[in-house]
């Protein structure tokens, strides 16, 4: 354990150094104040508390593919995204994953690790290209202590997390397997990209990972779907033909 928690070290102070190095003196972002993606609870914040968390900031570019959080690694940094789609996963065993939710622009993206160990629980992925800012754990907190509100919007967000966590765990647990594909390809209409119609930014093995079944079943029921002219996929886009009958696959599994 400790030898892991070591490299875990190793791996947080050389992402922290790189983005000082890159990014110093070239923040793209002028303040928190003025970005049009931050943060809502950051409206709780005197002026001179949402300045001392622009000082504490660090942005960085990240690819498509790239690590943002590991799993392990010291949760000494919250993420906040102004751009792009990125996945929270938990690294399971035997290269194993599964994907919790995608993160996107304006929200906190800080585990319970934060609090409870220090560690960070999941990894985060950036999907897309990806503009963030990376900001101390411990100035979050030392605003919490001091901010009632702020404080209560925190513990907010993270019981919205749980509650929808636990709302998918039960998903996973009684719907059939096309009754989890449903509801995923319904999470990306309805909350990721508001239209019936979307880019497939998740890979056939990524789909697998978020609805707890192999690639080939996905594959499988994804043909099944368009051949019952409910929905049209290829590599590259999905399109809901009859969202009526993909909502009652959804709900009755």
């Amino acid at each position: 354990m400790i030898f892991v928690f070591y490299f875990a070290d190793i791996y947080e102070k050389t992402v922290l150094n790189n983005l000082k190095i890159n990014m110093a003196g070239s923040n793209l972002i002028n303040s928190c104040e003025k970005c049009t993606a931050g943060w809502k609870n950051f409206k709780h914040l005197t002026k001179s508390e949402l300045d001392l968390v622009n000082t504490n900031r660090y942005e960085a570019i990240f690819k498509p593919g790239e690590v943002m959080i590991k799993q392990g690694a010291p949760a000494s940094n919250a993420l906040f995204m102004a751009t792009g789609i990125a996945k929270s996963y938990i690294e399971g065993s035997k290269g194993k994953n599964f994907i919790l939710d995608l993160e996107r622009p304006g929200n906190l993206i800080m585990g319970p690790g934060a609090y409870a160990n220090s560690r960070h629980t999941y990894s985060v992925a950036a999907i897309t290209s990806i503009q963030a800012c990376f900001v101390s754990t411990d100035i979050l907190k030392q605003l919490a202590r001091t901010n009632g509100a702020f404080a209560e919007s925190i513990l907010v967000e993270f019981c919205r997390k749980t509650v929808k966590s636990h709302t998918r765990m039960v998903g996973m647990a009684h719907k059939r397997m096309s009754g989890r594909l449903a509801e995923v390809l319904l999470y990306f209409s309805d909350e990721v990209f508001n239209s019936d119609e979307y880019e497939m930014i998740l890979t056939r093995q990524e789909l697998g990972d978020m609805t707890s079944m192999a690639k080939e079943c996905v594959v499988r029921i994804l043909k099944e779907l368009e051949d019952s002219g409910i929905i049209y996929s290829d590599s590259a886009k999905a399109k809901i033909l009859d969202k009526r009958k993909l909502i009652t696959i959804s709900e009755k599994g």
